[in-house]
């Protein structure tokens, strides 16, 4: 290992706890590791636009951002408003899985992403992703035949086992999908993650695979874990379920007990 790496963070439930707080602790921890000269970067299943802010509350600039589990990367870009701009973006037709889905779920609510990380949404609210605040409501039909960057399907009917069974049965085998904490979906083009995003990442970045760090609670993030333990460091959320813990190979403490920053103050 050598003495620069490539660290990957979620965010909701690593770097922020689930109430939206990211602790004075954590953000200390965060410049530490990048005072010590890694690359500490974001990957996220969120939107850009959810996105940016986060780095900004935690004071960095790395030079890749992976946002909507790993369909947009983007690279720091001076020039740009937002001081991002796109470098790879994922997409694909949803219009076969919201049909499938659709058919097994008959109060879920959809929303899609594009590549301008807008969203549209039908079924009902989505309180939870302050997907309303960047999105305009539309009629399922017109969800159909918008490229995706991310589809995703809440379900407020099910508990958690309950919709993990139904989406079991959906088949869903030409995309990629994540199911959250609650009765929540992600679907990404096929064969996109976060791990697949980020091993481009450090292709460009230069960095070997026993240099890299990645951190998570979540099930979107089980393929990146595996993918930092195979050579580095996967580490899961002391809180995170029983599967995402089997895909590190390291556990920290929960969000709520400042997990993130015991690991990066550690380094």
């Amino acid at each position: 290992m050598s003495d620069r790496l490539l660290i990957a963070l979620d965010v909701d439930g690593t770097v922020m706890r689930e109430d939206g707080v990211i602790t004075p602790e954590v953000i200390a921890a965060v410049h530490h590791a990048r005072d010590l000269g890694h690359e500490v970067m974001l990957a996220t299943g969120r939107s850009v636009s959810m996105t940016l802010p986060v780095l900004d509350r935690l004071g960095i600039e790395p030079t890749y951002v992976v946002c909507a589990n790993g369909a947009i990367t983007l690279q720091r870009d001076p020039g740009a408003t937002t001081g991002y701009s796109q470098a790879y973006v994922e997409t694909f037709s949803p219009r076969e899985v919201l049909t499938t889905i659709s058919q097994h779920l008959t109060d879920g609510r959809y929303a899609v992403e594009d590549a301008d990380g807008r969203f549209r949404y039908a079924g009902g609210d989505f309180p939870e992703a302050g997907i309303e605040a960047i999105g305009e409501r539309v009629d399922f039909e017109d969800l159909l035949d918008r490229e995706a960057t991310r589809v995703v399907v809440l379900s407020p009917g099910h508990d958690l086992d309950d919709f993990l069974a139904v989406v079991e049965k959906m088949g869903l085998h030409k995309v990629s999908y994540n199911v959250g904490w609650t009765a929540w979906l992600d679907i990404a083009p096929d064969g996109v993650n976060k791990a697949t995003a980020l091993e481009r990442v450090r292709e460009l970045l230069g960095f070997a695979r026993t240099d890299v760090v990645a951190m998570g609670d979540g099930r979107n993030d089980i393929d990146m874990l595996e993918w930092a333990s195979a050579e580095g460091r996967g580490i899961a959320m002391g809180q995170a379920p029983l599967e995402v813990l089997d895909a590190s190979n390291e556990t920290t403490g929960t969000d709520i007990a400042g997990g993130a920053a015991q690991v990066l103050a550690a380094l």
